[in-house]
């Protein structure tokens, strides 16, 4: 007797955006990035097709990392504090599909960087690389809606990623993506209402969908991490079964959660080699988030993202 296996029929897909503008597009990148378009869960590729593979990001900061463990700062060498070569490094050395660009050093508990310098970190960054980027605020508001515009200015036509935009502050930064070209990261305290209340807070400000990426905020394996996979998990159920409004790819920081868990760089014997744990304690989330839905990773660490590109491979 034959086994006939169920198969799940989806009303709708996720929307596809695009990252990036080469020169036909009147941008200077060398690649662009993909990312949505499933008609299916992911890795289920006898449900539905699956045209784009999940994308693998490393995040590069403005100002040198304080505090980072060896394990994690090692395979950098001295281009820490220099955002241009690290990110160059990122690409060349170690394969990254694109650059999120955290402008840690806006923050005003912190340096304090000036939009200008921002600005111009953005185009040296732009310069040292081909691929996409990510540009990525300091999550203060008030500093955000200074720096965001000038470095969206900054950048114009190359159809970056601007976040973050939130319920509370949205405008300028939609506003900014509409003027030049870019797309928009809606972020959400992982809670899927509120992430369809941007959605629609930002569609309303004119953004289209196929220039929207969701992120809710998440933690590392070991840290709720259940919580946050169910609500990925149900918004991507939402997006294939027609809601639009949830219907955009999803983006998820896997790096700076992880290596902020204490069993990923504590002095620990008990716990195993210090310089594999905090690798995979990386790898181990992002392979979480990848079987939840989520289209686009962002690591600090090149042996978790090596890791989870061989993954993604096999699986698809």
């Amino acid at each position: 007797m034959e086994l006939e296996l169920p198969i799940e029929q989806w009303s709708d897909t996720v929307s596809t955006v695009v990252l990036g503008a080469t020169s036909e597009d009147g941008g200077t990148r060398t690649s662009t990035v993909t990312l949505g378009g499933a008609a299916t869960l992911p890795f289920l590729g006898f449900e539905g097709e699956a045209p784009n593979p999940p994308a693998l990001a490393m995040e590069v900061l403005d100002t040198e990392p304080e505090g980072w463990p060896e394990p994690l700062a090692a395979p950098f060498g001295d281009v820490l504090g220099d955002p241009a070569a690290w990110a160059a490094k990122c690409v060349e050395e170690f394969d990254a599909d694109l650059i999120c660009l955290k402008l840690v050093g806006a923050d005003p508990l912190g340096r304090d960087a000036p939009p200008d310098e921002c600005a111009e970190t953005v185009r040296k960054v732009l310069d040292a690389v081909g691929v996409p980027l990510i540009i990525w605020g300091c999550g203060d508001y008030d500093k955000d809606n200074e720096v965001i515009p000038v470095c969206s200015q900054a950048a114009a036509g190359e159809r970056c990623l601007l976040g973050t935009a939130e319920e509370n502050n949205y405008r300028t930064i939609a506003a900014s993506a509409l003027a030049d070209g870019h797309l928009v990261i809606g972020e959400a305290p992982l809670d899927i209402s509120i992430q369809k209340q941007v959605n629609i807070l930002l569609t309303e400000q004119g953004v289209p969908g196929d220039r929207i990426v969701m992120y809710q905020v998440t933690g590392a394996v070991g840290y709720g991490v259940e919580y946050a996979y169910s609500i990925l998990e149900r918004t991507r159920l939402a997006a294939l079964t027609g809601d639009t409004m949830l219907g955009m790819p999803m983006v998820s920081i896997v790096g700076s959660e992880a290596w902020k868990t204490k069993e990923a760089w504590m002095e620990e014997p008990a716990w195993g080699s210090l310089e594999r744990r905090g690798i995979l304690w990386e790898a181990a989330t992002a392979e979480l988030f990848l079987l939840a839905g989520t289209d686009m990773l962002i690591f600090w660490h090149p042996e978790a993202l090596k890791h989870t590109r061989w993954l993604v491979d096999d699986l698809s």
